[in-house]
């Protein structure tokens, strides 16, 4: 299991357009890819799960994946958080 834990950075949160390239991301992995904030813990390749946590700006999430390429998930996912998704 590898895991990362990143700030949301980006001045509208995590709403569609970035939840929707985040679930694209993670789908393009094998591993099971999760995320964790606010005390729950939400199937990252699902967008209304994503969408349903209501990520804002300044909220810490931890990205957790579970598989054979865990590791380039968790990169993946979060050097496209430290990205600030290319809204800003």
């Amino acid at each position: 299991m590898t895991e990362a834990t990143i700030m949301i950075e980006n001045k509208t949160g995590i709403h569609a357009r970035p939840a929707s390239i985040f679930v694209q991301t993670a789908t393009k992995f094998k591993s099971k890819v999760q995320i964790k904030a606010k005390g729950k813990t939400v199937d990252a390749k699902s967008i209304l799960m994503i969408m349903s946590m209501g990520l804002v700006k300044g909220t810490e999430m931890t990205i957790v994946a579970d598989g054979p390429d865990e590791a380039e998930a968790v990169k993946a996912l979060t050097d496209l958080v430290a990205s600030k998704f290319g809204e800003e």
